[in-house]
């Protein structure tokens, strides 16, 4: 409800004044504030008070300073989040799963079950050799085998066929992959002697740590020079469905990765810092792991062995950086005579053993740095 102000003049009713007559009207406002004021309805209308509203507290919020990264992590999280952007596509079907074989001893039952079923089967049918027909206790049949035996003999020898036919023996750090007619049936990680069913193809994969030092490949520095970097690579098989099925010769794949991570990651040059070449590792370890995590390959390290520049730049680059060499030398030579002369004016004149004038100051710093840089050279020859 809003109250608001009017200009328009007010009359009272006209009264009697004390002698009778009628006072002249006089005029009244019943606003005297011009200003516009907004009362809301619900206070007009309210029977009992309202309760004060609750009390909250509000607890100081603390925002805690980030440092903000330096040039190397930003790099280093650029790589990583370009490696998870480019990381191939693969089959989610193709996931590596346990494959069901029994013990070996199944096996070997089964197969010994069929050839004793065979040499009974043969006894049967009177076609036991001369010399096992004639011992005590055994006589041979009569007529030949008939269709009783010839089924009794292919159920045996198959009996046996697929007992001894199964058998495997697992090792450690070896795996079989197991497929029938094109389609994976499983993994076999198990050790000792093993039933597998003999109708599937068995691929072997090799589990183990391994690691492989590859031949000098191209690369680059942040500036652009050319290098040749020899490197260790530490990976092992993950997955063995995919590592089989999923890429023709993971092997192959790993070391295409290995050279396009060389060709995307900047690698410190010959005679950087420790620094440097970890933050190197460290990013060719997440894109090479990123590239070949999705084929079952698990990368733990590739570690830059031998750093060198090209052919083409390197008499170049070594002749640049025996002149830096030369050059940080001197300038440190410099300073060290230039702090010497300073230091030996300094104390002749503190201990007023001599008193110069801004000319034979002058003579006297040209002897001192001359005396000094000859006996460096000296020294250093």
């Amino acid at each position: 409800m809003t109250t608001t102000t009017s200009h328009i003049p007010e009359h009272v009713p006209e009264s009697e004044g004390p002698d009778g007559g009628v006072a002249a009207a006089r005029p009244a406002r019943l606003i005297h504030t011009e200003s516009t004021t907004e009362i809301p309805v619900h206070l007009l209308f309210r029977e009992e008070p309202a309760a004060p509203p609750a009390e909250v507290k509000l607890r100081p919020a603390v925002v805690a300073h980030r440092p903000a990264p330096d040039k190397e992590d930003r790099d280093t999280r650029d790589i990583g989040v370009r490696a998870r952007a480019s990381a191939p596509g693969v089959d989610p079907e193709i996931v590596e799963r346990r494959a069901r074989v029994l013990p070996g001893i199944a096996g070997v039952l089964a197969g010994m079950c069929g050839a004793a079923g065979c040499a009974v089967t043969a006894w049967w049918a009177g076609v036991l050799p001369p010399l096992a027909a004639e011992a005590p206790g055994l006589s041979a049949g009569t007529g030949g085998p008939g269709p009783a035996q010839w089924a009794a003999f292919a159920g045996a020898g198959a009996l046996g066929l697929f007992g001894f036919g199964g058998l495997a023996r697992g090792r450690t750090g070896r795996a079989w992959v197991l497929e029938l007619f094109g389609r994976y049936r499983g993994t076999v990680r198990g050790t000792g002697l093993l039933w597998v069913n003999p109708l599937l193809l068995r691929r072997r994969v090799d589990v183990r740590l391994r690691h492989w030092r590859g031949e000098p490949l191209p690369a680059a520095d942040r500036g652009g020079v050319a290098l040749r970097v020899a490197v260790l690579v530490v990976w092992r098989v993950r997955d063995t469905a995919r590592a089989t099925l999923g890429v023709e010769d993971h092997e192959g794949y790993l070391r295409a990765c290995v050279e396009a991570a060389l060709l995307r990651v900047p690698v410190a040059a010959p005679g950087a810092g420790r620094g440097a070449v970890q933050a190197t590792q460290d990013a060719l370890t997440r894109l090479v792991a990123a590239d070949a995590g999705p084929v079952g390959v698990e990368v733990c390290a590739v570690r830059p062995l031998r750093v060198e520049y090209a052919p083409e730049v390197a008499a170049a680059m070594h002749r640049r950086r025996i002149a830096a060499l030369d050059a940080r030398h001197r300038a440190g030579v410099i300073g060290s005579v230039v702090d010497s002369v300073e230091d030996t004016v300094a104390r002749l004149t503190m201990r007023g053993l001599v008193d110069l004038d801004d000319y034979e100051r002058q003579v006297l710093v040209k002897d001192l740095t001359v005396a000094f840089c000859a006996g460096r050279g000296e020294t250093r020859s």
